[in-house]
């Protein structure tokens, strides 16, 4: 599979058109699972991989920081660092939370540590820290660009009034600028994107990266009513299945999935990929089995009928 890279944005980065989630890794994905689906997703031309320091803090045993230490071993073990563009997240876990000047530092120097690497390529704001001003936010994250740590710096959970503060005070004093937002975002979860926080990404030249692609597993189609699925996220997705909504929305993937012959997954990542301002949506496996519908978005193009089909089918009122 060859796909061109796309631009991340005003930064120099380029990435491949889906961005692999790492927050299984160490959690329902071991080291060699998940060296296996990082050795796929890069033979297949991938090289953007997404993950955080709290990943994968929730689960018992673990401290955080578990997800990046095996990518971090994956990179050292292939010798691969300037092939990926590495994308990591600071402000949620549980011994760094918020977003004050030491925390940010603190939390990129950690991060460093764990990947075994010199620069993390896209650092983000985890979750806004509405009790810091975006003055010392973005002042130390410019820091870690002019000292080389960081590539480039973005955002994610953040309202539209502060991502503009945010760009408007980077512009104004000439320091390092967001280039990217991670939004949630997919076919069944649209309101917290869609209006002025897409608004401001467009105005102001961003673009997204959105997570939760696949609605945390819904979307690939696994998930239907009276289906039992073995999986640590099976409880709360599964709900999903019994909604009005949830239903429309399977019933239109299922119905342009089977005309291209493709996996439910791969059109629900091609309509996201589809969407104003997004530049790659993260999407994540546990197993190399789970990869390729993933990767296929690279390949798939939707008709318009087909994106107005599913687009319709997303706006079928909750119930």
């Amino acid at each position: 599979m060859t796909s061109p890279l796309r631009p991340l944005g005003t930064s120099d980065l380029h990435v491949f058109p889906l961005a692999l989630g790492g927050n299984v890794f160490g959690w329902s994905a071991d080291e060699e699972r998940s060296f296996a689906v990082l050795d796929a997703y890069a033979a297949a031309g991938g090289n953007f991989v997404d993950t955080a320091d709290v990943y994968s803090e929730w689960v018992e045993g673990n401290e955080g920081g578990e997800s990046e230490t095996i990518i971090g071993r994956w990179l050292a073990a292939r010798g691969n660092r300037s092939d990926i563009v590495v994308a990591t997240k600071v402000g949620a876990h549980s011994r760094l939370k918020g977003l004050s000047a030491p925390t940010i530092k603190a939390g990129a120097e950690e991060s460093l540590r764990r990947l075994g690497t010199d620069h993390i390529d896209l650092y983000y704001t985890h979750f806004d820290d509405e009790s810091v001003p975006v003055e010392e936010i973005v002042t130390a994250l410019d820091q870690l660009v002019r000292d080389g740590k960081v590539r480039a710096v973005a955002a994610s959970n953040i309202s539209p009034e502060r991502l503009r503060a945010s760009l408007d005070f980077a512009e104004a004093e000439g320091l390092a600028r967001y280039v990217a937002l991670q939004p949630e975002y997919n076919l069944v979860s649209r309101a917290k994107y869609e209006g002025p926080l897409l608004d401001t990404v467009a105005e102001t030249g961003l673009v997204a990266v959105p997570y939760y692609g696949l609605a945390s597993g819904f979307l690939t189609g696994k998930y239907r009513p009276g289906r039992t699925v073995e999986s640590v996220r099976a409880h709360g997705v599964s709900q999903l299945a019994g909604t009005t909504r949830g239903q429309a929305v399977l019933a239109a993937l299922d119905e342009v999935a089977e005309a291209h012959g493709a996996e439910p997954a791969t059109v629900a990542l091609a309509w996201l990929a589809s969407r104003p301002t997004v530049a790659a949506p993260i999407a994540s496996a546990r197993t190399v089995e789970q990869l390729p519908a993933l990767l296929a978005v690279a390949d798939l193009t939707l008709t318009d009928a087909e994106l107005a089909r599913l687009t319709a089918a997303s706006e079928t009122p909750e119930g």
